[in-house]
């Protein structure tokens, strides 16, 4: 009787668990009943009563309009979802210059239910028939066309797996509005059996990046991994422009390439023309063809591991281009011979004109005249306001027939339309250069700065490519050229310069065949021509070179060299605006001379084709007076109208050396200098030298003497 109690107890939770193992299992039976009901009325109408249902929650989970203006299923066929629509569009957002981001004539599809669960989207089969996909940013790229939500920004688009697929005439349209570009593109038929495709698949197609049109074809070398979301292997061909971009590389998803390491090879005839694709100007080149690495990071684009050569010189080094707010460009290259002719477009000059028809023909294709130098090529203000950059450029040789020049030193910066070489220095002849030139594009016209510096630089090596040998010549040179003027052009900037150039010639000594020559004194260089010592030196004792420049017209300011024998002088000047020189240089000795011509030597013609001219008016009447005394009384007599008795005054080096104007220069007794000008030329109203102004100039220049 007192264990009863205890039987009832344990059998009720046995009782209990038994009931809601049958109601489970019930519950279990009436699910997979439903479902086999489901699976059933769904197989039987293939679904096709769930169009306007799928277009409702498709529509509300994408944020986008769905329709489907076909054939539509939607059931298990048996274990795989599938999904079959015909006249299928998914809408844009709003803001998307095209209304649909997908459509297409025919989709037949089988899906994996699991794959849809977590997140691993993979058709067993997919077949597709004209579809088209339109890809879009928003300018300021916080949102695309294939994102389905703004909040969740741009992300990179993705492809599911696909097992087997047919797919035909599909096109896709491509727009970036912050890089400009647009392109149009055909994906090649694709059938493939058992994940395998067996083949590369192509992708041809145009477009325009900013206003350049473009070609553009690629191919997928592993469309087999990429359809079981393995290696990328991708290469792409673009041509625009004349140049031929080639990229290669290995992604981790077919679209994405942020990060990537890509193989990169440009080449083509101007290099110029393929940066200013992107709106990037800068010298022109002659055929180029570099190789990089490029890593897309961002907005930022570098270029390392460049190498390659651009005309007949190297180049390497990199690059990073930032698509900001505004295009900035950062770089740092390296040349180790860079040829002049190369360097001809720093200037303004046709590097093919200059190598097959020379300079002044280069000249003459920029605007100038048939007779000038200086490049007419007008400064691309309106593109170097749109970028900004930033570049230190080393070049150890220039190749060049006259001038050796060696380590190169270069860095700009452009900043908002203003253009700054600072420093810009170089070796040459054994001295160096350094110098400062800013471009200010701001002010209209252009702001011009021209600063330049010649360090003690060895003569005889400077003149080397004139035929002067180094032997026997000891002096040096060194100098500053400080000029500002306003102009678009080398040309207008210079030919409205105001400054000064100058240059200081320390004491040295010359080979005597070049000062006797300069000189004039026929007597000394014919005595000693015939005694072979042609190159005995002469001493230099001080000497400059200078000119005050106003309105784009040099005027010398002074010219004067102390040498031991004689005192060399020079007046007039040369023009900026129209290339003309107009100098006459004159010796005077200190000691008697015999034969000496005693008149200038005149420089003249244009900077593309000086002349030298030393029969002057002055010599000829000298010859004329010889030559009369000659008939009249005796032949010795005729000698006395070309000796020089020798009685010019010696130069105080001090003010010389100093580089002063012609109003500080003194003799070397203290007293002013009247034979050295003042500085000025005889121009007419716009600084144009005419005829008879040039004429009366060297009337007056000869009748100091």
């Amino acid at each position: 009787m007192d264990h009863a109690p205890a039987a009832d107890t344990t059998a009720r939770p046995t009782a209990l668990r038994a009931g809601w193992r049958r109601r489970a299992v019930r519950i279990a039976i009436g699910l997979l009943t439903v479902i086999a009901a489901i699976w059933l009325v769904l197989f039987i109408t293939k679904g096709r009563f769930l169009r306007h249902p799928f277009e409702s929650i498709a529509g509300r989970l994408t944020h986008r309009t769905v329709t489907i203006g076909g054939d539509f299923q939607l059931y298990f066929a048996p274990w795989r979802i599938k999904f079959v629509a015909e006249k299928i569009a998914i809408s844009n957002p709003d803001w998307a210059s095209r209304p649909n981001l997908f459509t297409a004539d025919r989709i037949d599809s089988r899906i994996a239910p699991l794959s849809l669960l977590f997140g691993k989207r993979r058709f067993t089969r997919l077949e597709l028939t004209n579809g088209a996909v339109d890809l879009e940013w928003t300018p300021d790229h916080r949102a695309n066309t294939w994102t389905f939500s703004a909040k969740k920004g741009g992300r990179p688009l993705e492809f599911p797996r696909i097992d087997v697929a047919t797919v035909t005439g599909t096109t896709i349209r491509y727009r970036d509005p912050r890089m400009r570009v647009i392109a149009d593109l055909a994906l090649d038929d694709i059938r493939s059996r058992d994940a395998r495709i067996g083949h590369a698949v192509g992708v041809r197609g145009k477009g325009v990046i900013r206003t350049t049109p473009f070609t553009l074809t690629a191919q997928l070398l592993s469309p087999d991994a990429t359809a079981n979301r393995g290696r990328n292997e991708l290469i792409a061909r673009m041509r625009a422009a004349g140049n031929v971009v080639d990229v290669a590389g290995t992604l981790p998803s077919i679209s994405d390439v942020e990060k990537v390491p890509l193989t990169t090879r440009a080449r083509g005839r101007d290099l110029s023309s393929l940066l200013d694709i992107i709106g990037v100007v800068i010298p022109r080149t002659r055929t180029y063809d570099l190789r990089a690495q490029l890593v897309k990071d961002g907005d930022v684009y570098r270029f390392t591991r460049m190498k390659g050569t651009f005309g007949d010189s190297d180049l390497a080094g990199k690059l990073t281009v930032t698509n900001g707010e505004r295009l900035h460009l950062d770089s740092e290259l390296a040349t180790d011979k860079l040829d002049i002719i190369d360097a001809a477009p720093f200037i303004g000059y046709n590097p093919d004109i200059v190598a097959s028809k020379g300079a002044q023909a280069a000249a003459a294709a920029t605007g100038a005249g048939a007779q000038r130098l200086l490049p007419d090529a007008a400064l691309p203000v309106a593109t170097m306001q749109r970028f900004d950059a930033g570049l230190k450029w080393t070049i150890r040789t220039v190749r060049s027939r006259r001038v050796p020049i060696s380590n190169v030193d270069l860095t700009l910066a452009l900043d908002r339309g203003k253009l700054t070489l600072s420093p810009l220095r170089f070796a040459m002849a054994r001295g160096d250069v350094a110098s400062d030139l800013v471009f200010d594009t701001r002010p209209r016209p252009s702001r011009v700065t021209y600063d330049i510096r010649l360090s003690p630089t060895p003569l005889g090596r400077l003149l080397a490519g004139w035929g002067v040998a180094e032997a026997g010549t000891t002096g040096t040179v060194k100098g500053r050229v400080q000029l500002q003027g306003r102009g678009d052009t080398i040309h207008d900037s210079l030919a409205s310069a105001n400054g000064r150039m100058a240059f200081i010639l320390p004491a040295g000594s010359l080979w005597t065949r070049n000062a006797q020559l300069a000189e004039l004194d026929i007597g000394t260089f014919v005595q000693k021509m015939f005694e072979e010592r042609l190159k005995e030196p002469v001493r230099i004792n001080c000497g400059l070179v200078a000119f005050t420049v106003r309105g784009g017209v040099a005027a010398a300011d002074p010219i004067l060299i102390d040498t031991s024998k004689n005192v060399i002088i020079g007046r007039g000047g040369f023009s900026f605006r129209n290339e003309a020189i107009d100098m006459a240089i004159r010796a005077d000795a200190k000691k008697f001379s015999l034969f000496s011509g005693q008149s200038p030597i005149g420089l003249t013609g244009s900077f593309a084709q000086p002349g030298i001219d030393p029969i002057s008016g002055d010599l000829l009447a000298r010859a004329g007076a010889g030559l009369g005394l000659a008939v009249v009384a005796t032949p010795l007599a005729g000698v006395l109208a070309f000796v020089d008795v020798g009685d010019a005054k010696a130069a105080a080096c001090g003010p010389v050396l100093s580089g002063a104007r012609a109003n500080a220069q003194r003799t070397s007794k203290g007293a002013p200098r009247q034979d050295v000008g003042n500085g000025t030329t005889a121009k007419s109203k716009d600084g144009r030298q005419t005829q008879s102004e040039a004429k009366a100039q060297r009337k007056k220049f000869l009748g100091i003497f």
